[in-house]
């Protein structure tokens, strides 16, 4: 089983080593309703701390050399769709309050982040965007006030367990403890109100923590699914796919995989780290001119599973990050929110393969880098 709730893998990451490099983020993504015209908007806030053990009294950036090292928290946020953009804002860590152990919490100025509330703002000109390449970002002005019920989760297991977590084992670490939430309360984005509502917010909330970023990088999530045949929605429903080359005590497993779909309350998880059951795994990301493709197959003993995402580039960013050590190692990370694909899920029984039917996937939450 993987629908396993822990609010203790949600809590404050970074100690002992992590402390003076590692990152520790909480991520959220969700769709709203403006308020005056009716259309749809999906939007993503993320809280990302790094290097807590060198923070001076003002924002720390890093230098591409690797000579310094960044300490700040970011406070990520923005909007895809045609005219996308990633908004953000820094503070000091001696200025921010951290609730390290569950249930969590971080806050700075007006921004506050927990397992059930998100708060805050960001705003940045076009003059000072142009002015601060390091702030890697682009210009607009955003704040939100919304309400959390993480519903469905992606519990990947041991690998993320206490143990594991201890001996800071991996490179990257990930739970997904709303890989399905319910977000309610609004956004103001450049001027225009947006109302989030539970029932249509296509909710999603996870945490990465570690040393450094893995490349390649692939996530795909949504919990906006269909049966494909029939239309009819299933709102019980999710999926989670992340990964591409962990490392465990700086050995590399390049092409792995973590994956679970939660369809209607049964679960199907291909994950590599368990052994009893373990995950073969292919997967491939095309860039053409207009849109980026996915493609994952994926199979254990008892399931396969075939799942192919598009998304147009002209919704999507080149989303930025710096790395603990300071150095900006992706360049090209392709991040979206509006992808749309199938998903071909099959029971392995004595006699082959059952299709446990086709559905349909929109909404879908899609990332893929690799370092250049």
């Amino acid at each position: 089983m993987f629908n396993i709730h822990d609010l203790t893998r949600n809590e404050f990451m970074l100690t002992g080593p992590f402390a003076r490099q590692g990152y520790d983020w909480w991520w959220h993504s969700f769709t709203g309703v403006s308020r005056e015209t009716g259309k749809e908007r999906t939007f993503f806030i993320e809280f990302f701390v790094c290097n807590p053990a060198l923070a001076e009294s003002e924002p720390v950036f890093g230098s591409r050399d690797g000579k310094r090292k960044p300490s700040y928290l970011m406070v990520k946020a923005g909007a895809w769709g045609e005219d996308a953009v990633q908004i953000h804002r820094f503070f000091s860590l001696k200025e921010a309050e951290i609730r390290g152990k569950a249930p969590f919490h971080v806050r700075a100025g007006n921004c506050f982040v927990s397992d059930t509330e998100l708060r805050g703002s960001v705003h940045v000109t076009p003059e000072e965007a142009e002015a601060h390449p390091e702030y890697m970002c682009g210009a607009g002005d955003m704040s939100w006030d919304l309400y959390l019920k993480k519903e469905i989760a992606y519990n990947v297991g041991y690998g993320a367990g206490k143990l594991f977590r201890s001996l800071q084992a991996f490179e990257m670490y990930w739970h997904a403890e709303g890989m399905k939430t319910a977000f309610s309360g609004a956004v103001v984005f450049n001027g225009e109100v947006y109302r989030v509502s539970p029932d249509t917010c296509c909710g999603y909330s996870d945490k990465n923590w570690g040393s450094n970023f893995t490349s390649p990088w692939l996530w795909l999530s949504s919990g906006s699914l269909y049966d494909a045949e029939t239309g009819a929605r299933l709102a019980n429903s999710a999926f989670d796919i992340g990964g591409g080359c962990p490392k465990v005590f700086g050995v590399s497993l390049p092409r792995k995989l973590l994956s679970a779909f939660y369809i209607e309350g049964e679960e199907f998880e291909f994950n590599f780290s368990k052994f009893w059951n373990p995950a073969f795994t292919r997967f491939s990301c095309e860039e053409t001119e207009d849109e980026i493709i996915w493609r994952v197959m994926q199979e254990t003993n008892t399931a396969v599973v075939k799942v192919r995402i598009t998304c147009p580039k002209k919704e999507m960013l080149l989303i930025n990050y710096e790395s603990p050590d300071g150095r900006k190692r992706h360049n090209r990370l392709w991040n979206g929110g509006t992808g749309k694909g199938t998903i071909l899920l099959y029971r392995r029984t004595s006699s082959g393969l059952t299709p446990q039917g086709a559905i349909r996937a929109d909404h879908v939450g899609c990332e893929y880098g690799e370092y250049c």
